[in-house]
């Protein structure tokens, strides 16, 4: 029962970093694709809506980090050796793209040298995500083996594979479009950078479906133990239920009703993980190590518990102020 817990935890911690991390990667997406005559007001809408909170939802990376090792530290072990070169790569990119939004925002003002920052900080923020939905895709392959406690397929295993590379499409494609409904929402987009990212989320959005039906198909080879779980009696009600979310984003943006349009984008990302974890439950890395051979012993999760717990006390008051202080009407 612990370690259910501890997993819970750990999956409201992943919802949190991608509902609020991830949007701070769309942000960084769309600064590099920022065009036309008000590029650098979108440039400006973007930086307003991220500087002062987006250090702080890094905190739940952490906290997703701290739970694995600390509650499962033989899938902590066996994901960072298999996917050694990925989350490598994903670690330089948040620092090379935190770097670079701080470089940009204090470094001299010329064009040359902004655009050399923004340049760097949009890239980053593109290749990053990416790089976290190829790990969290190969996870569930089913090619990364553990034999006996140690890990037999090498550092190539999973995460090149089309679902693998499927899977990181998506996460671009949904940070994007959460990323852009959250600044038709913001308080201080100015109305017609706001009508520019209605546009970009409308489009996104609509660019899901096609990207998750590749990812359900190539799961059928590539990760056939999600798919048999997407086959589940659940499945229907939970695609569906995604499905009128997606479409209730959609239709709000439509109708310029941006703040239900950002609940109904939220719903989805809860929705689309809730079906990645249960697809794969109780496996954490498919289809050696689960949530119960895994388990740390008994004392170490009931004390992890009351540490989150307690924890909980004081973070979530935190981050409710530090969003009142910069995000809230008439910040």
């Amino acid at each position: 029962m612990l370690e259910l817990i501890v997993a819970g935890f750990m999956f409201v911690a992943l919802i949190f970093y991608a509902v609020t991390g991830g949007a701070d990667f769309g942000g960084g997406m769309w600064d590099l694709l920022a065009t036309g005559p008000r590029a650098d007001a979108q440039r400006n809408a973007i930086d307003k809506a991220i500087a002062p909170i987006w250090e702080a939802n890094h905190v739940w990376l952490i906290l997703v980090i701290v739970i694995l090792f600390t509650g499962f530290p033989r899938a902590f072990a066996a994901m960072m050796t298999a996917l050694n070169i990925p989350f490598t790569l994903m670690v330089i990119g948040i620092v090379l793209r935190g770097s670079a939004f701080t470089f940009r925002k204090y470094d001299v003002k010329s064009q040359k040298v902004q655009h050399r920052w923004s340049t760097l900080f949009g890239a980053a923020s593109f290749f990053t995500p990416f790089i976290q939905g190829v790990a969290l895709g190969a996870l569930s392959t089913g090619q990364i083996r553990i034999v006996d406690g140690r890990l037999a397929t090498g550092f190539f295993a999973g995460w090149l594979t089309p679902f693998a590379l499927a899977c990181g499409l998506f996460a671009l494609a949904l940070f994007a479009f959460l990323a852009a409904t959250y600044l038709t929402a913001d308080p201080s987009t100015e109305r017609d950078v706001q009508n520019d990212f209605r546009l970009r989320a409308l489009w996104s959005g609509s660019a899901l479906a096609p990207i998750a039906f590749a990812v359900f198909i190539t799961s059928k080879e590539g990760a056939p133990a999600m798919y048999h779980g997407l086959t589940q009696w659940w499945a229907p009600l939970l695609i569906g239920t995604t499905l009128c979310f997606a479409i209730a984003a959609l239709t709000s943006l439509w109708l310029r009703r941006f703040a239900l349009a950002r609940i109904a984008a939220m719903a989805e990302v809860i929705l689309i993980l809730g079906g990645w974890s249960l697809s794969q439950y109780p496996n954490l890395v498919t289809p050696d190590i689960t949530i119960f051979n895994d388990a740390a012993p008994e004392i170490t999760l009931r004390l992890l518990t009351y540490a989150l717990a307690a924890g909980a006390v004081v973070l979530f008051p935190s981050l409710f102020f530090l969003f009142r202080i910069f995000k809230g009407k008439g910040s």
